[in-house]
């Protein structure tokens, strides 16, 4: 069992994105480092803003939100993972998935990524697919041409309860996936009422 020692919340950075579908991944991590009372900082070297956590049997967690925009997310994650020797599989990566519908969250290994600017850059920077991945769903506007639009926008009220839903539900199984038992928090998130 690899316990996950960073989390990182992909999402753009900004005012203006700070309420788009695309920011899920920042939407977990602030909730994460609320549960974990601790708040971020800027750290330029990292290009992101970062938090650490101390979890139980002494082991640190970083948390990390890359400043940059979400098609260059793998500097800032190569940057932190680099410096504290952290392997791929150490890695959880928190992302909206337009694959799913919102109030659905999937946690996942490897893999392609979906289209996913984020998780492109990130594969293309890490070498390596092996990281991770908590699946946000957020719905698809049905169209690819639309894909990019829709993710830039709030999401509706019914479905941002959804997506809320699906942020709780994942952070009560975050404990058990950091700590390494990714089997059993997957049995408990994949098999949580919709």
């Amino acid at each position: 069992m690899t316990a996950i020692r960073l989390v990182v919340g992909l999402g753009n950075p900004g005012p203006e994105y700070q309420k788009t579908r695309h920011n899920a991944g920042f939407w977990l991590l602030d909730e994460l480092a609320w549960d974990y009372k601790q708040s971020f900082h800027a750290e330029g070297k990292f290009f992101g803003e970062t938090a650490r956590a101390a979890l139980p049997g002494g082991n640190d967690l970083w948390l990390l939100k890359p400043s940059t925009f979400m098609n260059l997310s793998g500097q800032a994650v190569v940057a932190l993972a680099r410096f504290y020797k952290i392997l791929p599989d150490e890695i959880l990566v928190v992302h909206d998935e337009l694959d799913l519908p919102p109030g659905c969250a999937r946690f996942k290994q490897g893999g392609g990524h979906g289209g996913h600017n984020g998780l492109k850059d990130i594969i293309s920077r890490l070498g390596s697919p092996s990281f991770w991945r908590l699946r946000l769903g957020i719905g698809h506007p049905g169209d690819r041409s639309e894909v990019v639009n829709f993710v830039l926008k709030k999401p509706r009220g019914e479905e941002q309860t959804a997506i809320d839903e699906a942020i709780v539900a994942a952070l009560g199984v975050l404990p058990q996936a950091l700590a390494g038992d990714m089997a059993g928090a997957m049995k408990t998130l994949h098999t949580a009422a919709k």
